[in-house]
């Protein structure tokens, strides 16, 4: 089995602080639209966020939070999924952003695909200047690693791309949807009004 984690454990700071996730996003919440698009493509989904957890009590996953103080950065929302994917026998997690909510339908599949036999693979899309644009928070891990990650945490690693380049990590290339980056997320109050309107958009 493949686990999904919603890494929701930012602090939203562009937005006034709370949980972006919970904003309002064509009349539901963002993380709605993020579950639907991610629970058909793992056995099963936890949340990770940091806090009292009965805030996603009515979404209906359970919620995992981070085992190190102070918000060290996705990264720890990625050892909470392997802790949690462990405790169920599941040897793969598959991590997503929160604020993004138009990620590809079929992000688990083309991951696993350019995987292979790698213990890692992120998410990318073309760049036009740097060739390739990592996502780093987009990305399919074995949950072999997790002692690993726990360790590099502990001596100070914060970096995402800095612990996966150790690994040789595999990148999945994702084009852009109707000319749209499918992993835009929302840090802004004007990002949300960009994906109201691209809502719109795809709905005529």
């Amino acid at each position: 089995m493949t686990l999904g984690v919603v890494l929701a454990g930012g602090q939203a700071r562009r937005m006034g602080g709370g949980d972006k996730c919970l904003l309002q996003l064509g009349g539901q919440p963002i993380l709605t639209r993020v579950l639907e698009r991610l629970s058909g493509q793992v056995g099963d989904i936890v949340i990770n966020a940091n806090g009292d957890p009965a805030r996603f009590a009515d979404f209906g996953y359970d919620v995992v939070s981070d085992s190190l103080e102070d918000y060290p950065g996705p990264l720890a929302g990625v050892l909470a999924g392997m802790d949690a994917a462990a405790s169920r026998g599941a040897h793969d997690i598959v991590t997503v952003a929160a604020d993004t909510p138009f990620f590809p339908h079929d992000l688990v599949a083309v991951l696993r695909k350019a995987r292979g036999t790698l213990p890692v693979a992120l998410a990318a899309t073309p760049d036009p200047e740097r060739g390739v644009n990592r996502h780093p928070t987009f990305g399919l891990w074995s949950v072999d690693l997790r002692d690993e990650l726990r360790d590099a945490l502990g001596e100070g690693l914060r970096r995402v791309v800095a612990w996966t380049d150790r690994y040789g990590a595999a990148t999945a290339m994702f084009p852009a949807a109707d000319g749209n980056d499918p992993f835009f997320n929302i840090n802004t109050p004007e990002d949300l009004a960009e994906a109201e309107a691209r809502l719109q958009a795809s709905a005529r």
